[in-house]
């Protein structure tokens, strides 16, 4: 901007490292803010300081929890399949279409992701231990299918195989190098209502 406010500059520069903004969205982003500060910014800055302070990811299955509270993930006898999703953003595309219920796997990105993931932070370790104690009856892998997501379903695919866990994976309705959060809710329908086991 040409207001020479360096703290405005760095807002705008933090925004515009959002998805779906660029520096443009942002400043619009920002001078709504600005104009309307004790309506927005103070609760909007109360929010994300709450947020920084008392979410945190689940270890064990990739999803939001409040800090030194037991995740739901934790009811080992209200499940007996598991959707394993990539990201958040996945999770919350399925949830909201009502296809499935039941829990996720949440691994936080994918093998060879070209978005820098720290590789030991997927959470593929974590869902065999889940796998193991939970005695689950189906594991449904909803990756996407780009290279990433279908590199990442075949390496959990050899990882948990065995002969009591039927494992299934999204079927038609899933486009070549489609992901999974862009996918309009009856294409999500067909893909899941037509997972097939993997062989």
């Amino acid at each position: 901007m040409d207001n020479n406010i360096p703290e405005i500059d760095e807002l705008i520069k933090q925004f515009a490292r959002l998805p779906g903004l660029g520096p443009k969205s942002a400043k619009r982003i920002i001078l709504k803010l600005i104009h309307n500060k004790d309506g927005m910014v103070k609760p909007l800055a109360k929010s994300l300081a709450q947020v920084y302070k008392n979410v945190v990811r689940c270890d064990d299955c990739g999803n939001l929890k409040i800090i030194n509270k037991i995740c739901i993930c934790s009811d080992e006898n209200t499940y007996d399949k598991i959707c394993v999703v990539e990201n958040l953003a996945d999770m919350w595309v399925i949830d909201s279409a009502n296809i499935y219920k039941g829990h996720y796997h949440i691994l936080g990105g994918t093998l060879n992701s070209g978005e820098n993931y720290d590789q030991k932070n997927l959470l593929i370790d974590s869902l065999v231990k889940r796998i193991k104690k939970n005695n689950l009856k189906e594991v449904i892998i909803a990756t996407s299918a780009t290279v990433e997501g279908q590199t990442t379903a075949h390496y959990i695919e050899d990882t948990v195989k065995n002969d009591k866990i039927k494992i299934t994976k999204l079927a038609q309705g899933l486009p070549v190098g489609g992901e999974i959060e862009q996918l309009d809710d009856g294409t999500l329908f067909s893909a899941f209502k037509n997972r097939v086991p993997v062989t």
